[in-house]
């Protein structure tokens, strides 16, 4: 980040004022050259809009999946496709949302140590970086199978934590989720609204997430920016997340306001984020800079946003090595969540490991994986019309919902706080001596509210 660009407004704000505007007429380019497709926006993050047309050939799909799948798409134009349509596993990772939400916990050590720190400014900035870390994961273009309602995660053996999610509701598809360790806890609401705008989608963060740190009972709250990802259909698949993220400190009104920049044109201010770390009276003790794929930086600075004389730039988090040329853009960790190691003994029957679905695709057999899904959703379907015909409801083993409405840019949200039964649960067995240890990896995918449909 330029010197001139870190005053607080002036040159810093105007430039991304101008980036956000701009970025619109920037690189997208509609696709004219190929019949029935002609509106679409192609955008090549590494170009500009004179190789749109070139760009439009490239990508995962093969022509006939294409034309389908933009016949069977196209009515949604406009509309919140959130658990509106059926997507080819072609276009899946073999990994759940719930386990995509406990990606985030990769660099925990960040709040470890933003709740050991004394200064309550520094404590924001690793905290803030804790948030922006989950990004480079967020940039793989596969997407998560949605959970089944029921279906769990559960992670031990990383950090002391314990992680346990759970989808809460099928509609709208809901997920919550904790985490704990002996410095922090997390919580998570988690919801989205998108637009489909034909080839690319805009996702919007409907969820609350909040950590708490231990040592002098924090509260922080986290309003990320919103996602789009471009090139659905034509062209390779890519993800932006253009915008502002805030993070509040509840407790002292301290808060930070980082800015993630627009991708323009040859991929010109791609993946930087640039920002400061605020007092209660809004005034800018900390700068912030880096890329949410590489590292994050930070550095006093005075009332104008100028680095304080005699200090210097140092970094608060780097993105860890990753595997070379891994099918699904995999991180280490991103393995170790799929795993078995990371899985607590007597693992629940809910879990996601456990999907025959995921498993199958994991595997590289997109036949079986297809249909695993397939019967998956049908069944759910059967245990909603056997669930509504008994006049019985859904409820969450590990989450309540609770009467709180929590306002976002985007939406009103109802909470579900994590009612510690997963704790007691986990300790029961983690205690007694005479559970027999069970072979996780046999285990039967059970999420299912009953054991038996009967005629259904």
């Amino acid at each position: 980040m330029a010197e001139k660009d870190l005053k607080q407004g002036g040159g810093f704000f105007a430039s991304i004022a101008s980036s956000l505007s701009n970025f619109g007429s920037a690189m997208t380019k509609s696709v004219s050259g190929l019949v029935g497709y002609e509106g679409l926006e192609v955008v090549n993050p590494e170009g500009g809009t004179e190789d749109a047309e070139q760009e439009a050939q490239k990508g995962r799909w093969k022509q006939e999946d294409r034309d389908s799948y933009w016949k069977m798409m196209q009515k949604y134009i406009g509309s919140d496709v959130t658990s509106m349509v059926t997507l080819p596993v072609l276009i899946f990772e073999p990994m759940s949302m719930l386990q995509k939400m406990a990606e985030l916990m990769e660099y925990s050590y960040l709040l470890d140590m933003a709740d050991e720190c004394e200064d309550p400014y520094m404590r924001l900035v690793y905290a803030s970086s804790f948030f922006i870390s989950v990004y480079y994961a967020l940039q793989r273009t596969w997407k998560p199978f949605n959970p089944i309602l029921g279906e769990t995660y559960e992670m031990v053996n990383h950090g002391g934590i314990s992680f346990i999610s759970e989808q809460v509701s099928h509609h709208p598809p809901m997920s919550a989720g904790h985490a704990e360790n002996d410095h922090f806890t997390y919580d998570i609401t988690s919801k989205v609204k998108t637009k489909f705008l034909g080839n690319s989608i805009d996702i919007y963060p409907l969820g609350r997430s909040r950590v708490t740190l231990k040592k002098d009972g924090v509260l922080l709250d986290l309003v990320p920016p919103p996602t789009k990802v471009s090139n659905l259909i034509f062209g390779r698949t890519w993800v932006d997340s253009p915008g502002e993220m805030i993070l509040t400190n509840l407790t002292t009104g301290d808060k930070v306001v980082l800015y993630f920049q627009p991708c323009g044109w040859f991929g010109a201010g791609r993946y930087e984020v640039d920002g400061y770390v605020y007092n209660a009276n809004e005034e800018p003790k900390i700068l912030m800079t880096g890329k949410w794929n590489g590292s994050m930086s930070y550095q006093p600075c005075d009332l104008e946003g100028e680095p304080l004389p005699g200090t210097e730039l140092k970094e608060a988090w780097r993105v860890a090595d990753a595997p070379k040329n891994d099918k699904f853009q995999y991180t280490y960790f991103a393995h170790k969540i799929n795993s078995f190691d990371t899985a607590p003994k007597k693992l629940l029957a809910s879990d996601s490991r456990l999907r025959p679905d995921r498993s199958a695709l994991e595997q590289g057999d997109l036949s079986k994986a297809g249909y695993e899904k397939s019967s998956l959703e049908e069944r759910q379907r059967a245990e909603k019309r056997n669930r509504e015909s008994r006049g019985h409801k859904f409820t969450p083993k590990w989450f309540d919902l609770t009467s709180e409405v929590s306002p976002t840019p985007w939406g009103h949200l109802e909470i579900y706080q994590y009612n510690g039964k997963y704790t007691q649960h986990r300790s029961a067995i983690d205690s007694s001596d005479c559970i027999e240890e069970t072979n996780n990896i046999r285990t039967e995918f059970k999420p299912w509210q009953y054991e038996n449909l009967g005629a259904e």
